[in-house]
Formats: structure tokens, sequence, C-alpha cells
């Protein structure tokens, strides 16, 4: 079975710290207790479990002892970030390619969320070694599954979502989908600190900054909109974009992506019926944080965009985003995106097929109960929005 203090304990020799970040042991004891209860792992999953924990927790400790030993890096300023959100399966991340079009952005390299220190700006031969090391790596240990490739857009080099830096303190909801946590996913909804995990975040992207030319940056993660309140405490200025599709759709493919993904660490061993119970609540959740916060005044600072829309003509809806968060669109950043619009279209990286129906779930009966989100956005149901943009 894991061991959460075991896990922190370790890693706390490793770097020669104690661990004073308020929270994240609790975190873990959360996310351990429901993993050895609920998760099911194989021996090979409980190891591969101990490896990523110890790791993160590693990386969160390495650190904070570079906060410690240069205070300097807490005065680092993260200004007008821009947090590219929605649904999970809902576009982000080819919404997230188009932004790294633009070079007046940040983003998080692929790299840099699983070899973040030293920060590169201190060491940047260390940084391109690390960036080799990492590259290597991946291509030796990428057993992921068959059809990777068409469930989730990822390039070597490319730009890379937040989910490390928020699993550093144990506050990731994308947990859920790597393992089977059903009590941890709604712990971390309903009593931990999101603020403390933002505070974590925002440390490392403030390591990542330091001795480094300074941009706004662009941070993508689906599950953001379940924290967007914590995100303003931690980041006044930030702006939001958020993608809507059928929520149907990103339903059956989200649960989809899960089912390959728990199955890499329990030898197999996953029933659907238990990852549509949980992916049809996990999306619930989120919607419901989407349109709390879409009720309240600060609802306004939300840019929210049509994604087959995007598909169709990004250009076009670039341009009403850089709008939205108060920037303009060079020409030559229109050509960029459109560019990587034109090497990109859709499928190409494989045709990506699923039913709800795989997962025990009826499309209408799922459509009813997010019915209001639906009406809420104006939202289509995939295949006439997929016919509107092809039209």
């Amino acid at each position: 079975m894991l061991d959460a203090d075991a896990i922190i304990e370790a890693a706390e020799t490793h770097v020669g710290i104690t661990d004073t970040d308020p929270n994240v042991r609790e975190n873990l004891r959360h996310l351990v207790d429901s993993l050895n209860r609920e998760g099911g792992l194989s021996p090979a999953g409980e190891a591969m479990a101990t490896r990523q924990f110890s790791f993160d927790t590693v990386n969160r400790l390495e650190g904070l002892k570079w906060t410690q030993t240069h205070p300097e890096i807490g005065a680092e300023i993260i200004e007008t970030p821009v947090f590219l959100m929605g649904l999970p399966r809902s576009g982000t991340t080819y919404f997230q390619y188009l932004f790294d079009r633009d070079e007046r952005f940040r983003l998080i390299r692929t790299w840099e969320t699983s070899a973040p220190n030293p920060p590169p700006g201190f060491d940047p031969a260390s940084a391109r070694q690390r960036k080799a090391e990492w590259a290597e790596r991946r291509r030796r240990d990428h057993p992921t599954f068959e059809g990777f490739d068409a469930l989730h857009l990822y390039d070597e080099d490319g730009s890379d979502e937040c989910h490390a830096f928020l699993e550093q303190s144990f506050g990731a909801a994308g947990l859920h989908n790597l393992f089977r946590v059903p009590a941890y996913f709604d712990f971390l909804l309903d009593g931990l600190d999101l603020v403390e995990t933002y505070r974590i975040h925002k440390r490392q992207l403030q390591l990542l900054q330091w001795k480094s030319p300074r941009k706004p940056w662009a941070l993508k993660y689906p599950n953001h909109v379940i924290a967007m309140p914590e995100i303003l405490t931690v980041y006044p200025d930030a702006h939001f974009v958020t993608t809507h599709r059928d929520p149907v759709q990103t339903l059956a493919s989200i649960a989809k992506l899960t089912f390959n993904l728990r199955g890499v660490r329990t030898g197999g061993q996953v029933n659907p019926a238990d990852v549509g119970r949980d992916m049809l609540h996990f999306i619930q959740r989120h919607i419901d944080r989407i349109m709390e916060f879409d009720r309240n005044a600060a609802g306004a600072k939300v840019v929210h965009v049509d994604y087959y829309a995007l598909i169709d003509n990004p250009v076009a809806e670039m341009r009403k985003i850089h709008a939205g968060i108060g920037i303009a669109t060079p020409d030559s950043i229109a050509e960029s995106v459109s560019a990587w619009h034109r090497a990109n279209p859709k499928n190409a990286r494989g045709k990506n097929d699923y039913t709800l129906e795989q997962w025990g779930l009826v499309d209408a009966a799922v459509a009813e109960q997010f019915s209001a989100y639906i009406r809420r956005f104006s939202i289509p149901r995939e295949r006439d929005g997929l016919a509107r943009s092809a039209a």
C-alpha cells in the first residue's frame, strides 16, 4: 500500500529541507487513502504511483529550497496571466497550440513540467541538458496505449499544461483520470485549499521566469474552471478564456481517455461502468463550477470561445479572444495561427472514435442533465457544430 508520510519524508531527505508548505501532506494523505481503497492498482501501478508522487514532491521541495536560498524569486511578478480552460476534452490543447504561435506569450514547455529545477534562467546549460534527457526518456518510456496521439495532442518540444505544477501540491483534478479516486476528487472540490495549490503553482512560474525575459503567461489546463475564484486570489489580474464544446461529446471523450489511462495502472482491470459514473460526476462538477462563477460579477472576466468556430476559423476567433483580453492581433500572429491550423487538420494524428454507450450512459439522458449549461452558452450538439463548421 502507498504511504503518504513515507513519500514526503523520503523527499525531504533527498532534497535536504523540511517541508513547510501548508496542507500538502494532508492532500497527499487523502489521495493515497482514496487510491488504496478505491484505485484497484496492480503491483506495477502501485510502484508507478509511488514514483510519480515522490517525483512531484521532490520537484516541489527543490522549488521551495530555491526560493529559500534566493528570496528575490518570490518578488517575481506574474503579470496578467491568461488561463486557457474549459471542460476536459473541449479543445483546450488545440487552443493552447494556437496561443503558442504568439511570441508575446510565455507557455510552459513540455520538458519544464518534469524537470523544472534549477531555474532555466539561472542555469541555461543545465536546462539544455535536461531538455535532451527528457526527450530521450520519453522516447524510451512511452508505452502509453494505442491511439494516444489521436486522443491527446502532444509534441516533444511543444507547450504543456499546468497539471504537473498543480500535482506538486496534489491539487490536480486530472489525477481522477489517471487513477480511480472518487473520494479524493470530491475532497479536492469540497475540502482542499486550492488557494495554496495555486500559490505553489505561482512559485513554479516565478522560478521559471527568474533571470529570463518576462512575458505574460498563457496557462492551459481544462480543470482551471473549478478554481476561478481561487485563481483570482493568487493572480488578481488574471484573464480567463473558456472553450465550449458539446458536453455530451466531452464526456464520451474523457471517459475513453480515463479508461485507457487507468488501465495502464491497473493491469487493464478497469470497469467501463465505473468510468462512466465517475466521469459523469466529474463533468457535472466542472459544469457546476462554470455556472456558479458565471452567475457572479467576476463572470464578466471570462472570454467564451465556441469550439466549432475555433476549429473552423481560428484566426477570426483569436481576434475576438485578443480583443476580449485587451490586446491587438498583429498580421504576423494571424498568419502564424493560420499556418499552424493548415498544417494540423482535424484527425491528422489519427481518428478518435468513442460513444457514450461504451460507458453505460445514454446520450439523451446526459444531454438533458447538461441542458442548462448547453442553453446558457448556446452550445450545439457535436454533429450540428461540425456540420456548421464544414458548411
